[in-house]
C-alpha cells in the first residue's frame, strides 16, 4: 500500500510540475502574440452567428458584431424559425448597424444538430464576392478589434483556420455566483490547452476560414449529420492537412449566467461531443482527470490509516498536498495571462481573481464526472433540442 502511494502520488507530482511548466509556456505565447502586428490582410468577409432565444445580453453581444474595425465585412445571422425570440432584437440591431445585415432563416435540423443546420443554410446564402468566412456565437461580447486580428493570418496560404475560444467571466446570480466560477475554471482549462501546437482544433464561437479552405476541405461533407460544427471542421481540417492557428489575443469574453444544472448540462455535453468528434482527445483528458482525482482519494485515504495507526503521517501529507498545490499555481499564471489578455474586462477579473486558483484543484473532479457521464450515455440536451450521437456523421434528434 505505501509503495502504490509513493508511485501514484509520484506521478501526479511529475505530471504537475510539467503542467506547471506548460503554464509558462502558454503564457510566454501569449505575451509574444500580443507583442507581434497581426497584418493587415482584410479581404470581403462574412460574419456568420446563429442564434437561438433571447438569452441575456444578446442585443449588446450582436451590437458588438456591427462595430469591428475592419474594412469589409456583412453579417449573417441564422436562426431555425422566424418565431425565434431572437428575431426582434436581431431586426433592431440590423436598423442600428452601418454594416449590411442579413437574416436567414434555415427551417427545422434535417439530420444533424440545429446549429451545423443553421450555418449551413447562411453559408449556402453568400454571394460570390465573400473571400472568408468568421463564424462566432451569439453568447460572446467581442471587442472592436476582433475580426481584424482573427482574419489577419490568414493571408499565409498554408494557415486552413484561425480560432481562439471563449473565456468566462463569472457572474452572481441567484445560486450565488459559484456555477459561474466553476464554469470559469473549467472552461480556462480547456483554452489553455491551445498554443502553438499540431493538436489545436477549431473553437465554432471564432474561427476565420478562407472560403476557398472551407470548400477545398470539403467542410460541408464533415457537417453532414453532425453535431459539433467546430469539431467536424478540425475533422476535416486535419484530413486536408491543413494547420489551425489558435490566436490567444482574440480570446472571446462571456458573459453568461450559469446555474448548477446548466453547469452538469453544458460540461457534460462538450466531453460527451469529444469523446465522439476526438476519441484521442477524450481518451488523454480523461487519464489525465480521472488518475488526478483517484491519486488524490488513495493518498488521503492512506495518509487518514496512516494517522489512526499512530505511524508517522505528516511528511506524506504535506507530499500529497504538493498535488493540488501544483494545479493551484497553473490557475495563478492563467490569472495573469487573462488579465493581460483582457484588460476591457479588468474590473470583472480583478473581482473574481480567486476563482482558478482556488478551483483549479477541484475542476478535475467535474471533469471526471464528466467523462464518466459520457461513458454511460450518448444523449444530450442543446438549446430546448435533444440529440442522440451515434457517430461523427449520425446524430437523432430525440425531441424538440
Amino acid at each position: 500500500m505505501a509503495a502504490a502511494f509513493f508511485i501514484l502520488v509520484g506521478l501526479q507530482l511529475i505530471a504537475g510540475l510539467y503542467a506547471l511548466w506548460s503554464g509558462f509556456q502558454w503564457l510566454q505565447m501569449v505575451r509574444r502574440r500580443m507583442g507581434s502586428h497581426s497584418g493587415f490582410y482584410a479581404p470581403m468577409a462574412a460574419v456568420i452567428c446563429p442564434c437561438k432565444g433571447a438569452e441575456p445580453g444578446l442585443e449588446e453581444n450582436l451590437l458588438a458584431l456591427a462595430r469591428f474595425d475592419y474594412p469589409s465585412y456583412e453579417i449573417y445571422f441564422t436562426l431555425a424559425t422566424s418565431l425565434d425570440p431572437a428575431i426582434k432584437i436581431i431586426e433592431r440591431v440590423k436598423a442600428a448597424s452601418s454594416v449590411p445585415v442579413h437574416i436567414v432563416i434555415a427551417g427545422p435540423p434535417q439530420g444533424c444538430g440545429e446549429k451545423v443546420f443553421n450555418l449551413r443554410r447562411a453559408v449556402e446564402s453568400l454571394p460570390e464576392g465573400i473571400e472568408v468566412l468568421a463564424f462566432t456565437d451569439s453568447d460572446v461580447r467581442l471587442p472592436h478589434g476582433w475580426l481584424a486580428k482573427l482574419v489577419a493570418p490568414l493571408q499565409d496560404a498554408r494557415v486552413g483556420a484561425t480560432t481562439t475560444y471563449r473565456w468566462i467571466i463569472p457572474s452572481r446570480t441567484a445560486e450565488g455566483g459559484m456555477a459561474s466560477a466553476f464554469a470559469s475554471a473549467w472552461n480556462a482549462a480547456i483554452a489553455t490547452m491551445q498554443g502553438a501546437s499540431a493538436d489545436n482544433f477549431c473553437w465554432g464561437g471564432g474561427v476565420a476560414i478562407r472560403r476557398s479552405t472551407f470548400e477545398g476541405a470539403r467542410v460541408p461533407e464533415f457537417w453532414a449529420g453532425a453535431v459539433s460544427d467546430d469539431l467536424a471542421m478540425t475533422n476535416a481540417l486535419k484530413q486536408f492537412g491543413k494547420a489551425i492557428i489558435f490566436c490567444p489575443e482574440c480570446l472571446a469574453p462571456t458573459l453568461h449566467p450559469w446555474t448548477n444544472a446548466g453547469l452538469i448540462e453544458f460540461t457534460n455535453r462538450q466531453i460527451l461531443v469529444t469523446r465522439i468528434y476526438s476519441p484521442s482527445r477524450w481518451k488523454m483528458g480523461a487519464l489525465a482527470h480521472l488518475s488526478y482525482c483517484g491519486t488524490l482519494i488513495y493518498a488521503s485515504i492512506f495518509v487518514l490509516i496512516m494517522l489512526m495507526n499512530g505511524d508517522p503521517w505528516l511528511q506524506l501529507l504535506l507530499l500529497t498536498f504538493g498535488i493540488p498545490l501544483l494545479a493551484a499555481m497553473k490557475g495563478s499564471i492563467r490569472t495573469v495571462a487573462i488579465g493581460e489578455l483582457l484588460p476591457e474586462c479588468k474590473a470583472r477579473l480583478k473581482e473574481w481573481s480567486w476563482v482558478l486558483p482556488t478551483l483549479a484543484p477541484l475542476v478535475p473532479f467535474l471533469f471526471s464526472w464528466n467523462f464518466i457521464s459520457s461513458l454511460l450515455s450518448r444523449r444530450m440536451r442543446w438549446r430546448g433540442v435533444s440529440y442522440e450521437l451515434v457517430s461523427p456523421n449520425l446524430t437523432r434528434i430525440v425531441s424538440r
